[in-house]
């Protein structure tokens, strides 16, 4: 056979048939590669940090306490609200639902309150108001299982009839200053920064009551990164952070119920049901760092 004949032209179309086809091939899979990272980059930036917030400035403030004393308006010590701009004495859920709200996102309802902070006497509010839901305190395993908080779940945190700081679960600290030690009393910040107070309430329900006659023993607080046998069902956990735009001598500062170690807080949860359902399906259970959206970051 001679080596150096032309190639029949039956011959040439195949050859060039089958170098068309493994180009195609080339790209489809190049392609499919291509699509498949594309898929995957928003997964890999997921921010693997179960949570969601609600950011609500200060609203108003009244010596009421809807959950201690429901219906006696003036009973209570001095009460600085976010969230909801109707609380009072005599809010029930019903006033709550029907409400405007500081919050963002304006869907969250719900009414926040601290006693108010002090200096020389002058009333003094928080100029950043955060309350962020964590997924955190428990197993993964736990995590994976969190329920949303019930509406109308009500809730104290923290002792306001504390005597010292081994009754309180308090916490404060200064914003830009992590050289001072936190502390369950006021601290002195220096120049320039502000006073923080940070706050967790109890994550474990005990699947019943939205309410009991001390305000906190329908809730408890995990032990050994699990909830208790009486308390069984996870909630999100609720963290108050509020910072003051005060700074010096702690001396100067006192709260509506006592010292730093007497702060507390109250929540009247009013979220939407489906709203506080989908934050949990798709940021505290999957472990992702959502916004006040409650759309991952």
């Amino acid at each position: 056979m001679d080596r150096a004949a032309p190639l029949s032209g039956t011959r040439r179309r195949l050859r060039l048939t089958t170098a068309i086809g493994a180009l195609l091939a080339l790209l489809g899979t190049y392609a499919v590669l291509t699509a498949a990272r594309a898929d995957a980059a928003p997964v890999a930036n997921v921010i693997r940090v179960a949570e969601f917030p609600a950011d609500c400035p200060y609203s108003h403030r009244l010596p009421d306490d809807p959950i201690i004393f429901p219906g006696l308006p003036g009973a209570s010590h001095m009460h600085s609200f976010f969230g909801s701009r109707v609380t009072n004495a005599h809010t029930d859920l019903a006033d709550l639902l029907a409400s405007t709200s500081t919050c963002n996102p304006r869907v969250d309802v719900s009414s926040y309150w601290v006693p108010t902070l002090y200096r020389d006497n002058v009333p003094v509010e928080p100029t950043i108001v955060t309350f962020y839901y964590l997924g955190e305190g428990v197993r993964s395993d736990i995590v994976a299982r969190t329920e949303p908080i019930p509406q109308g779940l009500r809730i104290v945190a923290g002792n306001a009839r504390a005597t010292g700081p081994n009754d309180s679960i308090a916490r404060w600290s200064c914003l830009h200053a992590g050289h001072v030690p936190p502390s369950k009393n006021f601290v002195t910040c220096p120049a320039g920064t502000m006073l923080e107070s940070y706050l967790d309430f109890p994550q474990c329900w005990n699947g019943r009551d939205l309410d009991s006659p001390d305000h906190k023993s329908h809730l408890a607080y995990p032990v050994n990164q699990a909830c208790p046998a009486t308390h069984p069902v996870p909630l999100p956990k609720l963290r108050q952070v509020l910072r003051y735009p005060v700074n010096g001598d702690p001396a100067r500062l006192r709260l509506a119920s006592g010292p730093g170690y007497t702060m507390h807080g109250d929540f009247f949860n009013a979220w939407p049901v489906e709203e506080m359902a989908r934050r949990v399906r798709d940021c505290i259970r999957p472990v992702i760092k959502c916004g006040a959206d409650g759309r991952p970051l």
